[in-house]
């Protein structure tokens, strides 16, 4: 094959080589997992290296910008909420009346009817829906103060195996990656077509 024909050939070579190159640009991310020592140097994925980095990072960002409590406390706020509440007290009462205290004291089975034990229900259901909001309040003021929100996902993050935090990072960002292979071949296909033009421009003028 002539060589003059061969030089229209450098767009799609390039192409191939730029998509190729960042192809394993994105692969380097993640590969190798495990340190490979060639003496002079050490190669290893940008992502298993930096775990512990990148654990910490993460969870500094989630415990600044994605956990609000202040939000948290809003979303517990609500007549919903507080009839889900009185609904699993009642039903836990209701049992405890009629199995746990009757069997703990049996000569109280001569005295309770279905309608002392719903009195004694709804007693208890009026003093608690006068307290729910007292109690969500201190219970959030609890968990503000103990929930270590960037130790929990930093740890999380340190915890996850190679294969798991690539798998995760892939679902992710695997639309980017993909993005970022197209444009290397692209652009090799333009360094490419520039080169031909550079090699023909004398003889076109």
């Amino acid at each position: 094959m002539n060589s003059n024909y061969l030089i229209y050939l450098l767009p799609i070579i390039a192409a191939f080589i730029g998509y190729i190159t960042n192809w394993v640009a994105v692969k380097m991310l993640f590969h190798p997992k495990k340190a490979i020592n060639f003496y002079l140097f050490k190669i290893q994925g940008v992502f298993p290296k930096r775990q512990n980095i990148l654990a910490s990072k993460l969870g500094e960002v989630v415990s600044r910008e994605l956990i609000d409590f202040e939000d948290i406390k809003k979303s517990l706020q609500g007549e919903d909420l507080e009839k889900e509440i009185l609904k699993f007290f009642e039903e836990k009462i209701d049992m405890w009346i009629r199995e746990k205290l009757v069997a703990k004291f049996p000569m109280l089975a001569m005295f309770l009817n279905n309608e002392l034990i719903q009195k004694i229900k709804n007693s208890l259901l009026e003093e608690l829906e006068k307290n729910i909001p007292s109690m969500l309040e201190h219970f959030m003021a609890t968990l503000e103060k103990k929930a270590d929100i960037k130790k929990i996902v930093t740890k999380k993050v340190e915890q996850f195996s190679s294969d798991k935090l690539e798998v995760i990072l892939m679902e992710i960002l695997k639309k980017e990656f993909k993005t970022i292979e197209v444009i290397g071949g692209v652009l090799g296909f333009v360094i490419g077509l520039i080169q031909v033009l550079l090699i023909k421009a004398p003889y076109l003028f």
